[in-house]
C-alpha cells in the first residue's frame, strides 16, 4: 500500500481525490473530493456507504431522497467552520454548485435519514497547550453528530509552528481503551506552504511514513502510531480526518504511544496558543 498520496495522484474523473477501500487496501473508509470548477452539478450513488458532503471551498445544494439542503459553505477551510449534509447508503445524490467538496464515507448496514448540519451546531474544541495547540471541529464525531452509523470525521486546524496529532496515538486494536479504525488524512496548507506527517508502527505491524505534505495531499493510516502533524512557521495547517472500522459501536477510542504520553501532563496550567480558535461559524477569528 502507498501511504502518502501527493495531490494529483489519486484523481478519478471529477474527483481530485478518490480513495476507496479497494484502492487503500482496507475495508471500511473512503474519501472523495469533488471538484466543480464552474457552476454545475454532479450526480452519484452512495452504494453501501453513508456519506457527509462537506464544502472545502465554495457552496452547493445537496439533493437526496426528495430533500434539498442548501450549504452556505465557505471561501476556504481557513475562513470559517462549515455546514454539511449527511446522506445515507443506497441513495442517489446530486451536488449542485461551484467549488471543492469532500465526500467522507464509511461502509454501513443501516439506511438512515438524510440530514443538514448547521455550522453553528458544530462543536469546536481547543486541545493541547503551547506549541501543541490545535482546534478540532467535531462536525462528524459521535458526540458532535450522533446520526451516523459508522462514519467518524472531524477537521483539525493547527497554527503555523505548532504540532498536532501529538502525542502520537493509534487505534488498531479492539478493547475498552482502543477501537479499530482505518483513517484518512486530507491536507490543506495556508499560503501554499508545506507541513509534515509522521506514521510509524510496531515490530509486529511495521509502517514508516515521514511525508512532506501540501494542499490536496492524502496520508493513509491503516494501523500504527500517527503523529505528529507538524505545521511549519508562517503556514497554518488543516486536515480532514475520516475514520471507520469493523465494530458495530461507533466509537473513537485511542491509545497514546507510552514513550510520549507524558507530554499531556505538561499542558496543565499552560495556555492554548492565543491564535486559537482560528475559525468559528461566524468566520475567521
Amino acid at each position: 500500500m502507498k501511504h502518502h498520496l501527493p495531490a494529483g495522484t489519486a484523481v478519478e474523473g471529477p474527483y481530485g481525490v478518490a480513495v476507496t477501500p479497494e484502492s487503500a487496501g482496507w475495508a471500511h473508509t473512503a474519501l472523495r473530493v469533488l471538484d466543480l470548477p464552474d457552476p454545475g452539478g454532479h450526480t452519484f450513488g452512495t452504494g453501501d456507504f453513508e456519506m457527509i458532503v462537506l464544502p472545502l471551498a465554495g457552496s452547493c445544494a445537496v439533493e437526496c431522497d426528495g430533500e434539498r439542503f442548501e450549504l452556505e459553505g465557505r471561501a476556504d477551510v481557513f475562513s470559517r467552520v462549515g455546514d454539511f449534509a449527511y446522506v445515507p447508503r443506497d441513495a442517489r445524490v446530486t451536488v449542485r454548485g461551484q467549488g471543492r467538496f469532500a465526500l467522507a464515507a464509511a461502509r454501513c448496514q443501516a439506511r438512515l435519514e438524510p440530514r443538514y448540519g448547521p455550522a453553528e451546531d458544530v462543536p469546536v474544541e481547543l486541545r493541547g497547550a503551547g506549541p501543541a495547540s490545535r482546534q478540532v471541529n467535531n462536525f462528524g464525531t459521535p458526540e458532535g453528530f450522533p446520526f451516523a452509523e459508522r462514519l467518524i470525521a472531524c477537521e483539525v486546524l493547527t497554527p503555523g509552528g505548532c504540532w498536532s496529532s501529538f502525542p502520537p496515538h493509534k487505534h488498531d486494536e479492539e478493547g475498552p481503551d482502543e477501537a479499530v479504525l482505518e483513517e484518512i488524512y486530507y491536507f490543506e496548507v495556508a499560503g501554499d506552504g508545506m507541513a509534515y506527517q509522521r506514521v510509524y508502527g510496531t515490530p509486529e505491524r511495521p509502517i514508516d511514513v515521514l511525508a512532506e505534505v501540501r494542499g490536496g495531499d492524502v496520508v493513509l493510516v491503516p494501523h500504527g502510531w500517527h503523529g505528529p502533524s507538524m505545521a511549519v512557521p508562517g503556514h497554518d495547517l488543516y486536515y480532514l480526518n475520516v475514520m471507520a472500522g469493523p465494530s458495530p459501536e461507533r466509537a473513537w477510542r485511542i491509545c497514546d504511544d507510552p514513550a510520549h504520553a507524558w507530554i499531556r501532563d505538561t499542558w496543565q496550567g499552560r495556555p492554548v496558543d492565543p491564535r486559537l480558535p482560528l475559525t468559528s461559524a461566524k468566520g475567521r477569528s
